[in-house]
Formats: C-alpha cells, structure tokens, sequence
C-alpha cells in the first residue's frame, strides 16, 4: 500500500502563487506516475498534471498549462505543485494520486492511491 498526503492549500488571492506538497510513505518502489487532480464544487475530478517518478518528464491539461508546475524530489519522496498566477476558477479541493501503470491517464478511475485532499480558494 501506498500512503499519500497532501499539504499547502489555503486562502489567496486571485494573481498569487501557492505550492501543494504531497509526501508519499509505504510501498513507493512501486509507483511509477504521481498527479495531481481537482474537484470544484459540483464537478467532476478534473486531471491537473502528473509526473514519471523515475524520469521527471511532467504532463498536464491544457487548462493549466504556463501556470502550473509539477515536480518531484525522489529523496522525499515528495511531489510538488506550483501554483502561479491563481485564478477563482481554480478554487477546488487538490487531490494527489498514485500509480504503478506505465502510462499516464487523465482519467481518475487509472489511479490506485489517493490522498485526502487540500483545498484552495481563490478570492477575486
């Protein structure tokens, strides 16, 4: 099993930055993507970014793309969103999640672990 917990959400206002950490324990050898979706109030889970564990390579929605950023830092096992230039349309609870797939999918359904989410709100 793989635990995952998110942390750095909050209140900001509309233009401000913020940077989501998701700390990874357990059974890590065996994840090979980690990613970052969002869910606004009565809207589906929405795929933000997602990242290969052992390469780096990032991916992520077009809505996001130039504003968003995801890393990764293998020695704590950590991932890291950098969230600039924030919107109110980005207002949504943050969920990081895991796989051990190969390939990377924007569909919630293809990843195995879950964290408990943070929220964001963005004032305008």
């Amino acid at each position: 099993q793989v635990q995952l917990v998110e942390s750095g959400g909050g209140l900001v206002q509309a233009g401000g930055s913020l940077r989501l950490s998701c700390a990874a324990s357990g059974r890590t050898f065996n994840i090979n993507i980690m990613c970052w979706f969002r869910q606004a109030p009565g809207k589906e889970r929405e795929f933000v970014a997602a990242i290969r564990w052992s390469s780096g390579s990032p991916y992520y929605a077009d809505s996001v793309k130039g504003r968003f950023a995801i890393s990764r830092d293998n020695a704590k096992n950590t991932v890291y969103l950098q969230i600039n230039s924030l919107k109110p349309e980005d207002t949504a609870v943050y969920y990081c999640a895991a796989t051990n797939r190969a390939v990377i999918n924007t569909s919630h359904l293809k990843y195995d672990y879950w964290g408990q989410g943070t929220q964001v709100t963005v004032s305008s």
